[in-house]
């Protein structure tokens, strides 16, 4: 396991073919295919500036400006930092958690890779994929505790497979893929740990990071982008994480409209209730700035 971002970026066009045929970034493209995004044109360096997100043929690419932008913020040492706190707050989590079949998976270490090699930060994700170990498991089922398929975890999308199926789950959500209220906890904790760690001290990085978070959450619920601002903002107010904890860290907010996201979205300013990429020719966060 490496314990420092490459600094290698791919340099020929076989590497760029090669990475548009990644199973997952191919994965991302399928999800958001059908939502009207608008392309900005490629940011220009300036320093303290708002980055447009970096969205091409709706996939998010780096930039020169995205890494920057993530140095300036704390480049790799900030990252690792920040996945480490954010999983210990997801195991202590008993909502997430219940998605997580084990604890000891470098988790932390490989989403900071994810991040870095998605801000331009060299190649650790790919690099690290290439060398790591083979994690099968079994799908059991849980009302009748047969086995009914063997897996591997080997990318972000079997990964999430893998959640879907923890055997942590109820037999009534167990594999079920992620709902907004599932999100909308993720991302909260996300958000949290980030602060702990200093990310809203970078204005630039902060409002680049949550439009990143809200392109890639719609892959995985295209109706959670809308309460990723809110999900930044909650972790500004010492009371909420008061009453998080005193709830024995249940999110109750949350949790009373899992099942009426409708009048959750209601509970958001107006101005953030659009849905990602609604109606071609209209502004839409967060591909605008």
């Amino acid at each position: 396991m490496m314990s420092m971002f490459n600094k290698r970026t791919p340099s020929t066009a076989s590497a760029k073919e090669r990475l548009d045929q990644d199973p997952d970034i191919m994965l991302e493209a399928r999800a958001l295919q059908g939502l009207h995004i608008h392309e900005p044109a490629l940011p220009v360096s300036v320093p303290g500036k708002l980055v447009p997100l970096n969205v091409i043929h709706t996939s998010h690419r780096a930039s020169r400006e995205t890494a920057r932008i993530c140095e300036e913020a704390g480049g790799a040492p900030f990252l690792q930092r920040f996945t480490a706190n954010f999983y210990k707050k997801a195991f202590a989590d008993p909502h997430l958690d219940q998605f997580i079949r084990e604890h000891g998976d470098h988790h932390g270490e490989r989403f900071a890779f994810w991040i870095a090699e998605k801000m331009g930060l060299g190649t650790p994700w790919t690099e690290e994929r290439r060398t790591r170990p083979q994690c099968p498991f079994m799908i059991r089922d849980p009302h009748t505790n047969t086995p009914i398929q063997r897996a591997s975890v080997h990318d972000r999308s079997s990964a999430h497979f893998a959640a879907w199926h923890s055997p942590k789950r109820s037999p009534q959500e167990w594999g079920e893929h992620f709902q907004v209220h599932d999100c909308r906890v993720w991302m909260r904790l996300h958000f949290w740990a980030a602060r702990e760690e200093g990310l809203f001290n970078y204005p630039a990085f902060a409002d680049y990071y949550q439009r990143f978070i809200g392109h890639f959450v719609s892959v995985y619920e295209r109706n959670a982008p809308p309460f990723t601002r809110e999900s930044a903002r909650w972790s500004a107010d010492p009371a909420n994480i008061e009453a998080y904890l005193a709830a024995g860290r249940q999110m109750t907010d949350v949790m009373a409209l899992k099942h009426a996201p409708g009048r959750a979205l209601q509970t958001l300013p107006p101005s953030e209730r659009q849905y990602t990429g609604s109606k071609a020719g209209q502004p839409s966060w967060p591909y605008d700035l």
